[in-house]
């Protein structure tokens, strides 16, 4: 995994900080982290699955539970425990291939119900509902809400989102 750019760190601070306060807010049992958390995730060589590897997602949204259970043990969401809630990608030239495709189809194999992917390249969030085993992705661009099922009040928008990416 490469350092992001400053962008990068930026978005994902920002919507790290968007879910923790929303999260507050409703006073809900979950809590958001930014790039702290792995995912055991298969990986494939010479066409058969590695279960030794994990991702770690820019911003992952889970059980306060779930997150306490690794102050003794390395932060990796297990095969055997529940996935995380949300988990969000933020595309870079490097990872754009990755975040669209192998995640996609990575990140609905484990069951995460909700996977963004924000794109700063081409100024557009994608939120991607699993359905039946597969990812329906709804598309957002400038002042259009973001609509989350996980969040369902939260107003957030395309523009909202790149903005914070700029301020540094």
């Amino acid at each position: 995994m490469s350092v992001g750019t400053g962008e990068h760190g930026l978005i994902s601070e920002f919507l790290n900080d968007s879910f923790r306060s929303e999260i507050s807010r409703l006073g809900l049992p979950s809590t958001s982290k930014d790039m702290k958390i792995g995912i055991r995730s298969p990986r494939f060589t010479k066409g058969m699955p590695r279960w030794d590897t994990s991702r770690i997602p820019d911003v992952t949204v889970l059980p306060v539970e779930q997150m306490k259970a690794f102050a003794k043990r390395e932060a990796v969401i297990e095969l055997s425990e529940p996935p995380p809630i949300l988990v969000v990608e933020v595309v870079s030239e490097s990872t754009k291939l990755s975040d669209y495709r192998t995640k996609r189809s990575e990140y609905a194999l484990l069951g995460i119900l909700e996977y963004w992917i924000v794109d700063p390249l081409r100024e557009l969030i994608a939120v991607c509902t699993l359905v039946e085993g597969f990812y329906d992705a709804v598309e957002f661009r400038g002042g259009e809400r973001i609509l989350s099922p996980t969040f369902p009040e939260l107003y957030l928008t395309a523009d909202q989102i790149f903005a914070a990416g700029r301020l540094g």
